[in-house]
């Protein structure tokens, strides 16, 4: 059996898949630097993520249509299109109760860090948002992050379209750079937390 054969073809996710696909994304970022910062209690968080991730692709993501995973859905890469990244009134109000429970009385600071990212999020020119990447840990090293990313930054290049994300670890970040993208600004999060890397990726074979 060829090599090719043993990776896993990257696809994009059904709606039906929600659930692997939290569990994944909760075990990818179990030890992300800024969700521990909102969810201390370790012993806790990866259920509460599970819920976290659940609502935000069932609210948020899916209705883009952007979500990419493999066969084997041990991660998944979540976009939005241009123009669409913001999370809209509606979709916050749906998700209220769920983010109660997953935060409990830390859902203020949870709300005031998202509010100083969106407020330094580019809004022109209009480009791809990538809200999150993760991948178990067990399948980790292997390259999937890259391939999840490839067929939005592939069509990103291909239309002439910038590129937007947020990575909070260093190790994110040097993939990141891998891939095109650029640092252009260190955030902090509120309550002496840690720091978001505002990263920002022109498309390849762009002029000037």
């Amino acid at each position: 059996m060829g090599v090719d054969q043993l990776v896993a073809p990257v696809r994009k996710a059904d709606r039906a898949e929600i659930e692997p696909l939290s569990a994944a994304l909760a075990a990818a970022f179990r030890d992300d630097p800024a969700l521990g910062h909102l969810l201390p209690n370790r012993a806790t968080r990866e259920k509460r993520l599970r819920v976290f991730f659940h609502t935000e692709l069932a609210e948020v993501a899916f209705p883009h249509d952007m979500i990419f995973t493999d066969d084997d859905l041990t991660g998944a890469a979540v976009w939005a299109p241009p123009g669409r990244w913001r999370v809209t009134m509606r979709a916050t109000l749906r998700e209220a109760p769920a983010m109660t429970g997953v935060f409990g009385r830390r859902l203020p600071l949870a709300l005031w860090s998202r509010l100083r990212i969106e407020r330094r999020h580019p809004s022109r020119p209009r480009h791809l948002y990538l809200a999150a990447v993760g991948v178990e840990p067990a399948a980790q090293g292997r390259g999937l992050g890259s391939r999840l990313m490839h067929p939005v930054l592939a069509d990103a290049d291909a239309g002439a379209t910038p590129a937007y994300l947020e990575a909070s670890t260093p190790r994110s970040r040097v993939l990141y750079e891998r891939l095109g993208f650029e640092v252009v600004e260190e955030v902090r999060l509120p309550r002496s937390g840690p720091a978001i890397w505002r990263m920002w990726r022109e498309p390849f074979g762009a002029s000037g």
